[in-house]
C-alpha cells in the first residue's frame, strides 16, 4: 500500500478450490505481482474471471507457472489465453507468453494451438498471431527465472501416489520471498526451500464424519496431499511471517473452519484459510485484504 510499483510483492488467490464444482472457490490459481512482473501460477476454472475481478488484462501477464499437469491445475488455460489475446475489454495481447512447467510442458503447449486451430486461424484476421504463440520452458529443480532482482526457483514436490512431476515455487525480491507450495504431501524438500520467507501458501486436504467414499480414496487422497497436522509441521519447522491455506480439498463434511483448530494442535503462528481474491501484499508489515467473490 503506498509503495512504488517497483517495491510491489503482492499474491493474488484467484482461485483456492479442488476439483469439485464452487462457484465460491474457483479452480487453483494464485496472481503473483513482483517488481515489474506480473505472474500466474496455475489456471484452474474460471482464472480469467477471477483476473478480471481483480482488473489486470492478461496483456500485462509476464508470463505463467504451472506446477504440475492435473487438468483442475491447467482447464482454465485456454480461457487466459484465447481470451486474452482478443483483449476484450482491454488492450489485447501482442506479445508470446512464456509458460514454465514440469516435463510435458512443451507438448501440451505445441498441441493447444492444434486444439484451436479454427480459431486462431480465423481470428489473427483482427489480431496480432504473435499474442497468440506460447513459448514453452519446461523446469527442473532451480533457478527457472531471473530479471531485475526477481528470482523465481522451482523446487521438486511429493505429489504422492499420482506419479506425475509436481513443483513448488519460492519467488524472492529485496529481501522478502513467499513460496507456494503446490499440490504436495508433507514435504521435506519444501521444508527446505521456505526457510526464511514471508509469506507460505500452502495446499491442504480435512475429512470430516465418514471422510472419504472409501477407505482407499482416503488412503489416496492423504497419500497426495497435506492434513492441518501436517502442514502445521511445516509452519512450525518454517517460521513464515504469515501462513495461508489454498486449494482445500474438504471432503466428508469437512469445513473450512475445522482447518485452524486443526492445525492449532502444532502450530500458533499466524495463519489465513485463503478465499478467492484474497489479497496478500508483502512489505515491512504483511496485510491481507479480501476480495469479493
Amino acid at each position: 500500500m503506498g509503495e512504488a510499483s517497483q517495491d510491489i510483492f503482492r499474491i493474488t488467490l484467484l482461485g483456492t478450490g479442488a476439483p469439485p464444482p464452487s462457484l465460491e472457490r474457483f479452480g487453483p490459481s494464485t496472481l503473483v505481482e513482483v517488481g515489474a512482473e506480473k505472474f500466474i501460477f496455475d489456471a484452474g476454472r474460471g482464472a480469467m474471471q477471477r483476473l478480471h475481478q481483480v482488473g489486470i488484462p492478461f496483456a500485462d501477464i509476464s508470463g505463467m507457472f504451472l506446477t504440475h499437469h492435473h487438468s483442475d491445475h491447467v482447464v482454465g488455460f485456454p480461457d487466459l489465453w484465447l481470451t486474452g489475446w482478443i483483449g476484450r475489454p482491454w488492450g489485447k495481447r501482442v506479445m508470446p507468453l512464456p509458460v514454465w512447467g514440469p516435463s510435458g510442458t512443451e507438448q501440451m503447449m505445441r498441441h493447444l494451438p492444434l486444439a484451436y486451430a479454427t480459431d486462431l486461424r480465423v481470428r489473427s484476421k483482427n489480431y496480432p498471431a504473435a499474442g497468440a504463440e506460447l513459448r514453452a520452458h519446461e523446469i527442473q529443480e532451480g533457478v527457472v527465472f531471473e530479471k531485475d532482482g526477481v528470482v523465481v526457483t522451482a523446487f521438486e514436490v511429493d505429489h504422492g501416489g499420482e506419479e506425475l512431476p509436481a513443483y513448488g515455487y519460492r519467488i524472492d525480491y529485496r529481501k522478502r520471498a513467499a513460496v507456494l507450495s503446490g499440490d504436495t504431501t508433507f514435504n521435506e524438500n519444501l521444508i527446505r526451500h521456505s526457510q526464511g520467507i514471508d509469506v507460505l501458501v500452502h495446499e491442504v486436504t480435512a475429512a470430516g464424519g465418514t471422510g472419504a467414499e472409501s477407505a482407499a480414496q482416503l488412503k489416496r487422497i492423504s497419500a497426495n496431499h497435506t492434513t492441518p497436522e501436517q502442514a502445521a509441521e511445516v509452519f512450525r519447522r518454517t517460521n513464515p511471517r504469515l501462513a495461508v491455506y489454498t486449494h482445500l480439498l474438504l471432503f466428508g463434511g469437512a469445513a473450512d473452519q475445522d482447518l485452524i483448530p486443526a492445525t492449532r494442535k502444532n502450530y500458533s503462528g499466524p495463519l489465513v484459510v485463503g478465499k478467492d481474491l484474497l489479497r496478500i501484499d508483502i512489505a515491512a508489515e504483511i496485510t491481507t485484504t479480501s476480495g469479493s467473490s
